[in-house]
């Protein structure tokens, strides 16, 4: 299965929040990868990578920091492909500077940035499924089905009194 999106941490702390893009993804037999990478601690090795993955075919980049949170900034300087932010929930501030800081980007290197946190994580696995679903028929049709799943629980829901 090749490996259409690349997600890149800043961390393995990060793991607890990008697991649930990881999980979604699975659900929906992408292909994909993971790696930690910094753009602070590793800024060679990130270059080489999203490069490398590029040329390997990947289509999206999903990444993921906290705090200066300048990873998905520095991928997106490498690459024409879409670059989707995670905001990593912060203790000091509680993700308020993970998202400024991956929302605020100069003109020409945009950064598609989720909300903070797990919500951002899924949604950020959602977007990159939605960008190959432009040309993958059964992407579509499983996020399709996949809304639709969403659609009737909450019609379902039942609220007591």
């Amino acid at each position: 299965m090749a490996k259409l999106i690349s997600i890149i941490m800043g961390s393995q702390s990060d793991l607890g929040t990008v697991q649930e893009a990881i999980n979604l993804l699975k659900e929906f037999k992408a292909g994909f990868e993971v790696k930690v990478l910094s753009a602070h601690r590793a800024p060679r090795e990130l270059s080489v990578y999203v490069e490398a993955a590029q040329k390997k075919g990947a289509k999206v980049f999903i990444a993921a920091a906290g705090g200066a949170a300048a990873l998905a900034g520095v991928v997106a300087s490498h690459t024409t492909l879409p670059v989707i932010g995670i905001p990593i929930e912060t203790k000091s501030l509680k993700g308020l500077d993970s998202l400024l800081s991956t929302v605020q980007m100069p003109a020409g290197i945009p950064v598609a940035a989720m909300a903070i946190g797990k919500a951002g994580a899924k949604n950020a696995a959602i977007l990159a499924l939605e960008i190959l679903g432009i040309t993958d028929k059964r992407i579509q049709a499983r996020l399709t089905a996949h809304k639709r799943q969403m659609k009737a629980k909450v019609i379902r829901a039942k609220i007591k009194l």
